[in-house]
């Protein structure tokens, strides 16, 4: 019955951080341009964009594949919500695999292929441009996004996000992995093409792989790339900052709080972060952030052997 009720609350908890999210960039947006607004039209405004989209009509261009373009809608959505399946709510985890971690991350490969069929399916240039472009941003952060997950994995001797959120009963993570947590929120942020990693939409390919999208294809694009962002923010919970260990609170109410955190933090880089150049993106990836990161995890496993070998 527990696992049902923590299953059933798991989609639950994902459009609400997915609203937090457009409620939060639209009222950051509105102070960038001058603009007050209240908390009231802060929060109903991801309402009004979703009845603005489900009303709107839908386009297609020539001799677009339909069925491609939906497959990747569809599963970009499909994708988030997968991937935070292995996040415990609390204590328990709606799927409680024995490789959480690697299923996290299988499930971001999926949503690269989502986006580049969002970007093939239309049969426009400038919308294939923005999806290789979102592989060629998934090739540059995978491997340092790579070595940050197994590094909390390591620490812990398990890639079940319950048992490494059991090793930080006494020390989060993020203290002794700061390298690793830093390059995993920067990782989450391109995972998700949000902030400086917003180049696969950007304005110098009128919008790149969700130019074509209108209608409820453009909303369930949209909210796939929000629930994207929620699940790697909600992972980040597990893997650095302890999952539901915290003072006073139960570990139910630790663990969307810290998300919550984790989440206005990538929000508000967007407003404050100028978008990264592919080419400058991928240099900074395989020239600072994968050492940075094999460092991190050779650090890791030097202290993890001698806590071990101190321990027998």
């Amino acid at each position: 019955m527990a696992t049902a009720a923590v299953t059933c609350l798991l989609p639950v908890a994902l459009v609400a951080g997915a609203w937090w999210v457009t409620a939060l960039d639209g009222v950051l947006a509105d102070r960038a341009a001058g603009l007050s607004a209240g908390a009231g039209r802060a929060l109903a405004r991801p309402g009004r964009e979703v009845a603005r989209l489900l009303v709107a009509q839908r386009r297609t261009t020539l001799a677009a594949d339909g069925m491609l373009r939906w497959a990747g809608v569809v599963a970009l959505v499909v994708a988030a919500v997968l991937g935070a399946a292995v996040v415990p709510l609390g204590w328990r985890a709606p799927a409680e695999l024995s490789v959480g971690v690697v299923w996290f991350n299988a499930m971001e490969v999926v949503a690269w292929a989502a986006v580049w069929l969002v970007g093939w399916g239309p049969n426009s240039a400038l919308s294939l441009v923005g999806g290789y472009r979102f592989v060629a941003q998934g090739l540059s952060y995978e491997l340092p996004h790579m070595f940050a997950i197994i590094t909390a994995a390591l620490g812990a001797g398990s890639l079940r996000m319950s048992e490494i959120v059991d090793a930080q009963a006494d020390l989060w993570f993020v203290v002794w992995m700061p390298a690793a947590f830093a390059v995993y929120l920067l990782s989450a942020a391109a995972m998700a093409f949000w902030g400086p990693f917003d180049a696969p939409l950007g304005r110098d390919v009128a919008g790149g792989a969700a130019g074509e999208l209108s209608g409820v294809d453009r909303l369930l694009f949209a909210g796939g790339r929000r629930l994207l962002l929620v699940a790697a923010a909600a992972v980040a919970v597990p893997l650095f900052l302890g999952g539901g260990h915290g003072p006073w609170l139960p570990a139910w109410a630790w663990v969307p709080l810290k998300a919550l955190a984790v989440l206005t933090l990538l929000v508000w880089s967007r407003h404050r972060l100028p978008i990264v150049r592919m080419d400058r993106w991928a240099e900074v990836s395989w020239i600072v952030l994968l050492p940075l990161t094999m460092v991190q995890t050779l650090v890791v496993a030097l202290v993890t052997l001698a806590v071990g070998g101190v321990g027998r």
